[in-house]
């Protein structure tokens, strides 16, 4: 079975995929000093309540913090007895390269979504992935990423905004009943819902209009469906979308 490890700046997921479905999916804090053997004693711990045999035979990691990358291969290699592919590393070929600046470091997370997006829906896409930062990823006929655009998360910014003005509060995320607020919490709420759905409309637009071709939206990320339930921003949601694309990743390497 294969492990897929995908460790975003906040979270990392953990998922187990027996070749046609993901038996169960993980998450946990993303911290650089988590050791292997923390990882394995809380992985272990929940696969067993799960009922899962711990059965693995391939490991694949994707990580946007390169720190915890390190500690990851040792929990790969000492308790599986495997070498993890990295996404990335020059050992880890990819379906279709990034088009890209010369020199210009892609995000692994960018390309696993590229690839897992390009599975499922064919070319000539943007992906709108609610993380930490909130990217764009534009995917060309050929499955490439090509480039995107990357702004500030919803609760980063949302953080900033407290911690910027002492008078304002920490609020949830939520679809405000209407667009005019009468209170501090509804003016915030109503100034981050619809901020940034006006975000992606505009960047996808002008994405749109600079390819100068039909594109389809893909969302993904814990906040894409509050999004898409009242204004219909993407042509389909993904919820396990990066972990796919690693299963995607995974599967062509050992073509090889």
């Amino acid at each position: 079975m294969l492990l897929a490890i995908d460790c975003g700046n906040t979270n990392t997921v953990f998922a187990i995929w027996d070749g046609k479905t993901f038996l169960c999916t993980l998450r946990t804090s993303t911290h650089h000093a988590r050791t292997a053997d923390a990882y394995f004693t809380w992985f272990s711990t929940l696969v067993k309540h799960y009922g899962i045999s711990l059965d693995i035979t391939d490991v694949i990691i994707s990580s946007t913090v390169p720190r915890v990358v390190f500690n990851l291969r040792v929990f790969a290699d000492r308790f599986f007895g495997c070498r993890p592919l990295v996404v990335g590393k020059p050992d880890c070929d990819l379906p279709v390269p990034p088009r890209v600046d010369a020199g210009t470091q892609v995000g692994p997370d960018r390309l696993v979504n590229a690839a897992g997006a390009y599975d499922r829906h064919g070319g000539d896409l943007i992906v709108v992935d609610f993380g930490t930062a909130t990217t764009f990823d534009v995917v060309d006929r050929d499955g490439a990423y090509v480039g995107g655009v990357i702004a500030p998360g919803v609760n980063l910014s949302l953080e900033a905004l407290h911690m910027a003005a002492a008078a304002l509060p920490h609020i949830d995320i939520s679809k405000p009943q209407k667009v005019i607020g009468t209170n501090t919490v509804e003016c915030m709420q109503s100034g981050v819902f619809w901020g940034y759905v006006g975000l992606v409309k505009e960047c996808c637009a002008r994405i749109k209009a600079e390819r100068d071709r039909p594109m389809k939206i893909i969302g993904t990320g814990g906040l894409a469906p509050l999004f898409n339930e009242t204004v219909e921003l993407f042509d389909a949601l993904e919820d396990d979308l990066t972990m796919h694309g690693l299963t995607v990743i995974h599967a062509y390497n050992q073509k090889g």
